[in-house]
């Protein structure tokens, strides 16, 4: 049996937030499920019968106040949010974009921290509760190509360490999710190779596994975590005479 009997889920019209969904609905948990497309959530109700469809979008904060809310009162108090939403869009440092950079920061960051406002409050009160923050290893350092979406992950890295730090003292869990390249909807328009990619079905079962034992990091794939850990151990001359080259 799974430790938590709700679960709340953003981010899940595809990819890990959907294989997240239908997995802990598949074995027993009551799953509330967020993303913009009305449709797509209607799809995954139709998979599952104990799946919620709750349409909003993260970056409203008022719709993810509303939207808990409405899950407390469809299905109980949460006891899990996996806060899962996120846009990817290579961009370029000669192409920097301002709109791209606040985009990413909107959906990526923002948008955990719109759920986050009205989750905290309602499980310090209830002394329980678990917050998983899907960020990713492109947060560890500057990478090429992710002038966006690399300052959003490692912003949200950051707010993961500050509330497991303060959480913890009153009963909520926080762990911060970090995945690799996984074969999504949102890498599907890379034009390089990914390396060590995972089906979405892995990294879901991966996530949910380091949920269960209450880790704070659950990182994959190794081999990628273990380079990507060595460059943030790098001293910056080193680190940035390799990165340039990739």
């Amino acid at each position: 049996m799974l430790p938590w009997k709700t679960a709340w889920v953003t981010g899940a019209s595809s990819g890990i937030g959907r294989e997240l969904a239908l997995k802990l609905a598949s074995r027993g948990v009551k799953v509330a499920v967020t993303a913009r497309s009305s449709e797509k959530l209607a799809e995954l109700v139709k998979a599952h019968s104990g799946i919620v469809p709750v349409p909003a979008d993260v970056t409203s904060r008022m719709a993810l106040a509303d939207a808990v809310d409405l899950i407390s009162a469809e299905i109980g108090p949460i006891d899990l949010a996996v806060l899962n939403a996120g846009v990817w869009q290579p961009l370029a440092a000669s192409a920097y974009d301002a709109g791209a950079a606040a985009e990413s920061m909107a959906v990526n960051y923002l948008g955990i921290a719109h759920a986050l406002e009205p989750l905290i409050p309602r499980m310090i009160s209830a002394g329980k509760g678990q917050l998983a923050l899907v960020a990713s290893v492109a947060g560890y350092r500057g990478l090429p190509q992710a002038a966006a979406y690399a300052p959003s992950k490692a912003a949200v890295i950051s707010l993961a360490e500050v509330l497991r730090l303060e959480l913890s003292r009153k009963g909520i869990i926080v762990s911060l999710v970090n995945p690799g390249f996984v074969e999504t909807p949102m890498t599907a328009v890379n034009r390089f190779t990914m390396p060590f990619i995972l089906k979405p079905d892995d990294a879901a079962e991966r996530i949910l596994r380091g949920l269960e034992r209450g880790k704070f990091e659950i990182a994959f794939p190794w081999p990628l975590v273990a380079m990507l850990k060595a460059l943030r151990m790098m001293p910056n001359g080193l680190y940035l005479r390799i990165a340039g080259r990739l």
